[in-house]
């Protein structure tokens, strides 16, 4: 079959790799001029099986509401006069029950664990350079009660077959020498050791290349902007391309356009309860690599996350639900300088971080969407929000498979199969 893939992220990209795997003929196309410039361009770098525990849990409420009046809040809400902001917020309260806490922990780690698999059987089978480090991943904690919040969530993954292991602080500075400074201040983290981290933007970039190498036509400055249907069925994709119209026909279409996956299904009469959450970045050169950090961190008070990417570090992380404004709230930049600066003083130029901000295409439960929508040919394969670098492989392989017909490997509640 002819697939046309619509956005070239990360998701959008290892969807066209792995329908093309499965001989398919493939075309992505992408309103920017390359591949993995939005979303994927900056991230936290994490490939994180042990960062499952959703938004919506037990405490976040309370925590939103404390958070409401600081402008440098982990996750912070900008109520407008949006019905689609109003309903994901409605849908996250809902989510925040034990029992749909525990529910989205398992949709999370059995995708995060296969697609974690999934990435590395690609990398062993292409060779693809993107900075990866194999050291895992520690969550530290400078909050007792932020510490004894997390127990329960890592019991649960372990259950689950993600090994995050309970650990103190004596064994957090050994595995990862530059938390030093704030050893006195640990209290208490939990250690996967076969978590990893890279690059998502060299990844992405590097296997568009392979792909287009393996016969996938990426279609770049190529913007949709509406479709050709019948009751059930899409015919034809409308795009606009350096002020021409054309419309791009195929057997089968793949939605991966990220926060603009919501809009764009809307003009199809779908509802995507999918809603753009602001992240921002800093990337910092190493300024003494004895004092920089080597594993990856998460630090979990402060929802950010460290990634060592060869001669920089990437910090990233907050939250901020407030449409599809891409403007940089320096107040948000600034307090993750402040608070990497204060956790290892010596390990960057902090003072040359440059800033980045990107759309994460969060649901309420932090699970995507992955597989059929009611359209026969229309798949769904979205909704991320700050995983997708984590279950991009493994979406993209369980899409590919919907597609051709097999069943996924995986065991996660896809989006349209009962149907």
């Amino acid at each position: 079959m002819h697939i046309l893939v619509m956005g070239a992220g990360v998701v959008g990209v290892t969807t066209a790799w792995y329908l093309r795997q499965a001989g398919h003929d493939v075309t992505v196309v992408d309103r920017q001029n390359k591949a993995g410039v939005e979303t994927s361009y900056a991230n936290g770098g994490q490939i994180s099986v042990s960062h499952a525990e959703p938004w919506a849990n037990p405490s976040a409420p309370l925590k939103v509401l404390k958070w409401l009046s600081q402008p440098d809040a982990p996750l912070l809400f900008r109520f407008r006069m949006d019905p689609a902001q109003w309903r994901w917020g409605l849908r996250f309260l809902m989510e925040c029950t034990p029992a749909r806490t525990a529910h989205n922990i398992r949709q999370m780690v059995n995708l995060g664990t296969y697609s974690r698999s999934c990435l590395q059987a690609l990398r062993k089978e292409t060779g693809v350079d993107y900075d990866h480090l194999e050291r895992g991943i520690l969550h530290f904690y400078t909050d007792e009660a932020e510490f004894q919040g997390a127990l329960e969530p890592a019991r649960q993954m372990r259950e689950l077959g993600c090994d995050r292991q309970v650990i103190d602080a004596a064994k957090a500075v050994e595995l990862e020498p530059a938390l030093a400074p704030i050893r006195d201040r640990i209290t208490g983290a939990t250690y996967t050791s076969e978590d990893e981290s890279g690059d998502a933007r060299k990844f992405t970039q590097a296997l568009a290349e392979k792909a287009a190498a393996a016969g996938v036509e990426f279609r770049y400055g190529t913007e949709v902007v509406g479709f050709d249907k019948t009751r059930d069925t899409i015919i034809g994709v409308h795009t606009l391309c350096e002020g021409f119209h054309e419309t791009l026909r195929a057997d089968g279409y793949v939605l991966s356009m990220g926060s603009y996956s919501a809009p764009m299904a809307r003009a199809l009469g779908l509802t995507l309860n999918i809603y753009p959450a602001k992240g921002y970045s800093i990337t910092v050169p190493v300024k003494n690599a004895d004092a920089a950090f080597n594993v990856s961190l998460t630090d979990d008070q402060y929802k950010l996350v460290y990634s060592r990417l060869g001669d920089k570090m990437r910090i990233a992380g907050t939250a901020e639900i407030n449409g599809y404004s891409r403007d940089i709230n320096m107040t948000r930049c600034q307090a993750i300088v402040r608070r990497t600066a204060e956790i290892m003083p010596e390990a960057g130029h902090w003072d040359q971080a440059s800033f980045w901000t990107g759309l994460r295409p969060t649901t309420p439960s932090n699970v995507p969407y992955i597989g059929r929508s009611h359209f026969r040919n229309l798949y769904l394969n979205t909704g991320h929000g700050t995983l997708g670098w984590t279950h991009a492989c493994g979406s993209g392989a369980a899409i590919a498979d919907i597609i051709t017909g097999r069943k996924p490997e995986v065991d996660f509640a896809f989006t349209g199969l009962t149907r």
